[in-house]
């Protein structure tokens, strides 16, 4: 067995079962890039977008594109620079951090269930592995050109 194939068929199939929970408590469908900056946005209280594209290691176009949308969406507050008028402070709204702990509760209940319903030495075989992928997705990030997240 090829650890790094087998993990990798297991993360798309992973990650969906955990979105199909949030479908079923109704929460709206949004595309990981965009949930991605509404967590950045939460973590970091005010931002510009050049910082938040740093942070997601992502083109500036990409995070001015997932603004436009979430601006629209009224998930994410933008506030002109007093000092630089081509720059804008962005805030995830209380729209968007209600909808982001819904999402977190909804998919940690769902995960907790699945955990209990396995064998304990599996779920202990989990619990250990999470410093073990805290470090992967570490090493994975510093591979990544920036823009290419």
């Amino acid at each position: 067995m090829d650890t790094a194939t087998e993990f990798g068929r297991l993360l798309g199939p992973l990650r969906r079962a955990v979105l199909r929970t949030r479908r079923s408590e109704g929460l709206p469908d949004l595309p990981e890039a965009q949930i991605e900056l509404l967590r950045v946005l939460a973590e970091a209280g005010t931002i510009t977008p050049r910082e938040a594209a740093a942070r997601l290691k992502a083109a500036p176009s990409t995070v001015s594109n997932l603004i436009r949308t979430l601006t629209t969406a009224g998930l994410v507050e933008r506030t002109p620079s007093p000092t630089n008028l081509r720059t804008a402070h962005l805030t995830a709204s209380p729209k968007a951090l209600d909808m982001l702990d819904r999402y977190d509760r909804t998919s940690t209940a769902a995960l907790r269930r699945a955990l209990a319903g396995l064998r304990p030495e599996s779920r202990e075989a989990l619990e250990r592995s999470l410093p073990a992928l805290a470090e992967l997705l570490t090493a994975l990030e510093a591979e990544a050109p920036t823009g290419q997240a």
